[in-house]
């Protein structure tokens, strides 16, 4: 034991024996109480002289505090998040002994909760102190694969490990069972319609810091059962302040809202119609994100292509993807946990946001050496074809590349358990290369989505409902689709994290055919669902 975590020891334990008077008090101490709460999602950091330790006498939080995991100090103060809130003794050092306070950076502050739990005595937990090491900056998302807060493995002047995860079992039906669609072309299709139960998708993220606390990286498992795909990814990322990071791996290309880090914390456990058809998928690439004045974001990223899933480095040509988002929240400079969609927390005071998203990628068809098929799957058509399937555009005649660009711009508030959402997308197809003459030469498709949700029961359960649309390029050939859903959450324990949700969708024409979420190509009819996950 080094000289220096010699004197922690003793001073930690001073601190104890001072504040259960236990030991003369000598003259040139203080023992002093700092009360140091936070609400859930944040993380809180109260100035205080903590040379010679500290002692959690009493939680007033909501949540509570775990010693390293949801509260600790370092050498300027006392930190809480997730919840938990307490009054904490700290025993200061004659001023000759006095440890100099380093710099920290502090995260911007969430509203107050407005109704603590009643105060209890709890059995005392003393923290050593740290190694004075550098402070990481509170982010507000790690990226679009966002970890839950999980369990720490293990700490050490090498670095840091913890463990999290998410799962999901689903039941969907899609009616009626036997329905055709006509697409834009006037040919008769079938709708592939779905009734099964899966463990839908499950994730699993080891996150930490390596060598320097700013060094952060997040590796994870992922599968979705439901297509059959497993996947291993990883990031890393620098986070020099809370006004600029720069990350590098897997991350969603920022063109729209829910591409960036709000997962799993939507009102349904999927995306609704119109965010599916026009949002961006997952690449690899470099990303930077930060905090460039309070309460106002930036997510920028460059990007292989459109998504990564599937795709081989040889398929991909010299062309890269870009992507940006802004968002500005003006009244209470956050928005929940993640961005989150409703207002599990109960915000007392409004609680606002504006968004803006742009991105823009040139995609191929990344076509299949030995059967011919399409390796792209993530561009359809406002009729739900694939517009690299050859005969999507014309018979006979198939795309080779094209140009995606999307435009999207969202707005949001939260109060008191009312959460009121929209976001309106237009996206431009152009640029096409095909292998014959085509009758387009720009598809331009525009839409929007609309949620609102309320807690007639507050942090327990919640009701929604939502519409989505999408209007088709009619000079194109294109039809108009929509969709209109009711929906209600279940939260068993005091946490957004495990709920039940059931939800029927009135589904008009779908656009969008994705076995992973909730909608099959050309689909008129209802769907519903139930789905229970848990998040930790």
């Amino acid at each position: 034991m080094t000289r220096s975590r010699a004197r922690a020891r003793i001073g930690v334990v001073a601190a104890a024996a001072l504040c259960a008077g236990l030991l003369p008090r000598p003259a040139a101490a203080q023992t002093t109480t700092v009360s140091c709460a936070s609400a859930t999602g944040e993380r809180r950091h109260c100035p205080a002289d903590t040379s010679a330790g500290v002692l959690l006498a009493r939680e007033t939080g909501a949540a509570a505090c775990l010693l390293g995991r949801t509260w600790g100090y370092d050498a300027s103060g006392v930190w809480v998040t997730e919840g938990c809130g307490g009054e904490f003794l700290v025993a200061s050092a004659p001023p000759a002994a006095a440890v100099p306070q380093a710099p920290t950076t502090q995260a911007a502050a969430a509203p107050e909760s407005a109704a603590p739990a009643a105060e209890a005595p709890v059995a005392a937990a003393v923290a050593e102190p740290e190694e004075p090491r550098q402070a990481r900056p509170r982010i507000e998302s790690w990226s679009e694969f966002e970890p839950g807060d999980g369990f720490l493995v293990g700490r050490s002047s090498a670095g840091e490990l913890s463990i999290s995860a998410y799962a999901l079992v689903r039941y969907m039906n899609q009616l009626p069972a036997d329905q055709t669609f006509t697409d834009h072309l006037g040919n008769e299709r079938d709708v592939d319609t779905r009734q099964d139960i899966y463990p839908h998708r499950i994730m699993v993220f080891l996150k930490g810091w390596v060598g320097v606390p700013k060094l952060v990286y997040t590796i994870f498992f992922w599968t979705v059962n439901t297509t059959d795909q497993d996947a291993l990814f990883g990031s890393l990322g620098y986070q020099f302040s809370r006004k600029f990071s720069l990350y590098a791996g897997i991350n969603g290309l920022p063109g729209s809202r829910t591409v960036q880090g709000s997962h799993p914390y939507w009102l349904g456990h999927d995306r609704v119609m119109a965010d599916e058809f026009f949002r961006p998928y997952f690449t690899y690439g470099v990303w930077a994100q930060g905090e460039a004045a309070p309460g106002f974001w930036y997510n920028a990223m460059v990007g292989n292509n459109l998504s990564a899933l599937g795709t081989k480095a040889t398929q991909l040509d010299r062309d890269l993807s870009y992507a940006g988002s802004v968002w500005w929240m003006p009244t209470t400079k956050e928005f929940g946990p993640k961005g989150a969609y409703g207002d599990w927390e109960w915000h007392e005071e409004l609680a606002t946001r504006f968004g803006a998203s742009a991105a823009f990628s040139p995609e191929e068809r990344f076509t299949d050496a030995t059967t011919g098929a399409t390796g792209n799957t993530t561009l359809k058509l406002a009729d739900s074809l694939n517009v690299f399937d050859t005969g999507s555009l014309a018979p006979g005649v198939t795309v080779q590349n094209v140009d995606y660009q999307l435009l999207a711009v969202d707005a949001g508030l939260k109060y008191r358990g009312i959460f009121l959402q929209t976001e309106l997308f237009a996206r431009r197809l152009d640029g096409f290369v095909a292998d014959g003459e085509l009758p387009v030469t720009t598809i331009e498709d525009t839409g929007f989505y609309l949620q609102a949700a309320f807690y007639p029961w507050p942090k327990k359960v919640e009701l929604y409902a939502a519409t989505s649309h999408v209007f088709g390029d009619s000079d194109a050939g294109f039809n108009d689709s929509s969709e209109y859903l009711i929906g209600a959450n279940w939260y068993p324990f005091d946490t957004r994290n495990h709920r039940l949700n059931l939800q029927l969708m009135d589904v008009n024409r779908s656009p969008v055919s994705s076995t992973f979420g909730y909608y099959v190509g050309g689909q008129d009819g209802t769907t519903v669902s139930a789905a229970f996950s848990i998040f930790f």
